[in-house]
């Protein structure tokens, strides 16, 4: 951290909480997809992180694909209205996917991008995150599959999520507390 920063990262969630429960999810993934191809598509930027050690240990063939969305614009206000900033390479029709995330909040763009990609016509559609905050969803038809940790509403880091492009890299679960 740099000297002019004001706050601390206290953990929230150890790195080998973190490992274990992502081998959990894996294998709960593996049983409901055996004998299928999983397509799994990360919500960039802070779900690469989870996505690739996820796919480290599902026994079902996977493929990778990724999307950058935004509802935000130029405000800090979630518009609603998602922007696709970087589509998927391939078609998702017919194929079993997956959406990863990092995170879930409010839902607002979530709910968009579910409904774009449910439009593309997979043959299945399911939706997979680290950290779900319940408290904060302001959307209902979200449906969370696999969800790693339910966390209180409170401003996190680490494992691909960030503040300000910073601490995305650490392999933990962090709460950041200002001064």
């Amino acid at each position: 951290m740099d000297d002019e920063d004001d706050y601390v990262i206290e953990t929230l969630i150890p790195e080998e909480e973190v490992a274990a429960r992502i081998k959990e999810i894996a294998a709960e993934i593996s049983k409901d997809y055996a004998g299928k191809q999983l397509k799994l598509i990360c919500v960039l930027k802070g779900g690469a992180y989870f996505m690739c050690e996820l796919s480290k240990y599902i026994t079902v063939p996977v493929q990778l694909d990724f999307m950058a969305v935004s509802s935000y614009g130029a405000g800090t206000v979630s518009t609603g209205n998602v922007r696709i900033k970087k589509d998927l390479d391939d078609s998702i029709m017919g194929e079993d996917v997956l959406v990863v995330e990092d995170i879930i909040d409010t839902g607002n763009t979530l709910s968009s991008l579910l409904k774009l990609l449910g439009a593309r016509e997979p043959a299945s559609l399911k939706l997979c995150t680290l950290l779900d905050k319940p408290d904060r969803r302001t959307v209902e038809d979200i449906k969370v599959d696999y969800c790693g940790f339910k966390i209180p509403d409170k401003f996190v880091v680490g494992y691909g999520l960030d503040y300000d492009e910073r601490h995305r890299n650490l392999p933990y679960i962090g709460v950041l507390k200002f001064d």
